[in-house]
């Protein structure tokens, strides 16, 4: 899988591509990552990538012929000569007002050959620009300083669902929001000391039982999710887990 990136900051992503489980994924080269500067498709001498909006207001807004310009120049570099029927890469616009990025956005990024993250800065982008992209992402109900940060949040996000990136890929099928787990939280873990400061380790997974340890995970998982995030659960399950919580 290969991931371009386009930013006014390209060396932030630096020590993020060589540590960790996407500098594992780079390694093995079950991942590449390519990062491109803005503004070498800048306007003019200075290399303008921004202009004051239209309409007056405060900011900066990014150019949509710089960014236009950035996208192909990259496209160009990955493929330059593509083959008949070849697919470009997915364009994806970093962006508080995007979709929500998910577990399952992450699943299906995950099956691209080649995605292109664009991070926008400023007040924002042109909204010509929309109009050149597939898909627009958000992190959350905020507004960071640049898209970089969520750009590093996707690439890791996919990095580790490649196949043989994870030591042990059996980790991905209960965790957090995973398909198989019914998109509930994860259970509870817990390692040595069995003591700590009064707290103990449940018996139950210190029995060896393994049929009573896959109930106990089943039920923590389903109760933790309704108590931190209960908007993950369809209602007729939350309904289902209040009438099983009643004395």
């Amino acid at each position: 899988m290969r991931f371009d990136v386009i930013s006014l900051f390209p060396e932030m992503f630096a020590g993020f591509s060589q540590l960790g489980i996407v500098g594992r994924a780079v390694t093995a080269s079950k991942l590449r990552l390519v990062f491109h500067q803005l503004r070498d498709q800048g306007a003019g001498k200075h290399r303008q990538v921004d202009d004051t909006p239209y309409g007056g207001g405060a900011g900066m807004v990014m150019r949509v012929d710089v960014l236009v310009a950035a996208l192909e120049a990259c496209e160009a570099q990955a493929s330059p000569e593509p083959q008949a029927g070849q697919q470009r890469a997915k364009r994806i616009l970093l962006s508080p007002q995007g979709r929500l990025f998910d577990q399952a956005t992450a699943y299906q990024l995950a099956k691209q050959e080649a995605v292109t993250l664009i991070c926008g800065r400023y007040e924002g982008v042109d909204e010509r620009l929309r109009s050149y992209v597939d898909d627009e992402l958000s992190m959350g109900d905020y507004v960071l300083s640049g898209g970089e940060v969520a750009a590093m949040a996707v690439i890791d996000a996919c990095a580790r669902l490649l196949p043989g990136v994870l030591g042990n890929p059996a980790s991905l099928a209960e965790e957090s929001h995973s398909p198989t787990g019914v998109g509930l939280l994860e259970y509870p873990h817990y390692t040595r000391p069995a003591t700590f400061r009064g707290q103990l380790v449940p018996e139950v997974l210190q029995g060896g039982n393994h049929q009573a340890i896959a109930s106990w995970r089943r039920e923590q998982a389903k109760r933790r999710t309704i108590d931190r995030r209960p908007d993950l659960l369809a209602p007729a399950d939350r309904q289902q887990h209040r009438q099983d919580e009643e004395p």
